[in-house]
């Protein structure tokens, strides 16, 4: 691992996933590697809103080492490092991890890993895009619906969309079957696309 410039400032990020456990060790390993500010969360690494992480990501300064005490305090899967790391460096900062010495994008051997995560990435969300549309396909073959379940049942439906035509609001609607005039809007939309003019 590459020793930081002197000018740069080592900034840490210690997380773990309960609320069970401490953050104490890599406190300990990040204070030693440098770091005078250290952001510090509990949350799980697949949690997407993630404040502490945010709120450092928005302070960096060009030339500021962010560092952890290993990867997997950072993320859980090669699309969100390679997505966390690419934000790090956009703003003109470098990543370590100390227990990791290859990663390291001060290093040519760090700058070949973050293509090789690149990469990795686009693998990924290929396989992601690909499984969720198998997914869907085995779902519409066995006759299941996918998204959220319908507001109404189709004979309630049925007879919103009858009780539309013959003259009732659309608040009159909501309030009768308890739901917004949003969706009293939609389904009067969808019979009219089918070929019924709406009233």
């Amino acid at each position: 691992m590459t020793e930081t410039d002197p000018q740069n400032r080592a900034i840490g990020y210690a997380r773990v996933s309960t609320y069970g456990q401490t953050l104490d060790a890599q406190l300990d390993e990040l204070k030693a590697a440098g770091c005078a500010t250290i952001y510090r969360e509990k949350a799980t690494g697949a949690k997407v809103e993630r404040r502490e992480l945010q709120r450092m990501l928005k302070r960096l300064d060009a030339g500021d080492v962010v560092t952890v005490t290993r990867i997997d305090r950072l993320a859980r899967s090669t699309f969100d490092l390679f997505s966390i790391v690419r934000s790090i460096v956009d703003a003109g900062g470098q990543f370590r991890s100390l227990a990791e010495p290859w990663a390291d994008s001060a290093t040519s051997t760090g700058r070949l890993m973050l293509a090789v995560l690149g990469g990795l990435a686009d693998v990924e969300r290929d396989l992601i895009r690909v499984r969720t549309a198998e997914g869907r396909s085995r779902a519409k073959t066995r006759g299941q619906h996918m998204g959220r379940p319908s507001a109404l049942t189709a004979q309630q439906a049925a007879e919103a969309r009858q009780r539309r035509r013959d003259g009732a609001t659309l608040k009159e609607l909501a309030a009768s079957y308890n739901v917004s005039q949003a969706t009293i809007s939609r389904l009067s939309k969808n019979y009219s696309q089918g070929g019924v003019r709406e009233s």
